[in-house]
């Protein structure tokens, strides 16, 4: 079983595919840091040695910011920008996309689901 960050990553996959299970590593993340460990990256998980997991632990740990001390920054950054009240701190509190989509129509991830407002009512002839 391989554990890296807190994460158990899948055994039957490729390497370059199972360290994407760790939050903040994508595919050329991981690319990069089995290319630093003169890994395979059609190597499966399980067929990994002891000192491959350690270097690519090590590499982990000392190079790039993941798990929990990413989604801190993240939501610290997010925090900073509701506080300095920006365009983008606004949206954020408002729950509308952040990055200039369209909100007419879509954006339904975002805004949650929807929340239907009663129409006019006609007027009776007489």
């Amino acid at each position: 079983m391989a554990r890296i960050a807190g994460i158990d990553l899948p055994k039957n996959k490729r390497g370059e595919i199972g360290l994407t299970y760790i939050y903040g590593i994508g595919r050329s993340t991981a690319q990069r840091i089995l290319d630093k460990a003169g890994i395979s990256y059609d190597k499966k998980v399980n067929e990994w040695n002891d000192t491959e997991l350690t270097s690519i632990r090590n590499i982990i740990t000392e190079e790039i910011r993941v798990e929990g001390a990413l989604r801190s920054e993240t939501q610290m950054n997010i925090k900073r920008l509701l506080d300095i009240a920006c365009y983008r701190g606004l949206r954020h509190r408002k729950g509308l996309p952040v990055r200039g989509q369209r909100t007419k129509t879509n954006s339904r991830t975002r805004k949650g689901k929807r929340k239907t407002v009663a129409g006019k009512k006609k007027v009776a002839k007489k």
